[in-house]
């Protein structure tokens, strides 16, 4: 019955790290994917706008 018990436990320490690393990679591929996004949307904006938002920031 130890064998049970060791099967079990690998189980659910695999499956701990691997929700923990998709977790992680799925955050950083956000951040990545929202950070495109907004330099995409900045690249339409005019000088004017940008200016002003940097004026806004400070």
């Amino acid at each position: 019955m130890p064998s049970d018990f060791t099967s079990i436990l690998l189980l659910v320490l695999t499956s701990a790290v691997t929700f923990t690393v998709a977790r992680l990679l799925s955050r950083r591929y956000r951040a990545k994917r929202r950070e495109r996004e907004e330099s995409a949307k900045r690249a339409g904006e005019s000088r004017q706008v940008r200016r002003a938002r940097e004026r806004n920031r400070k």
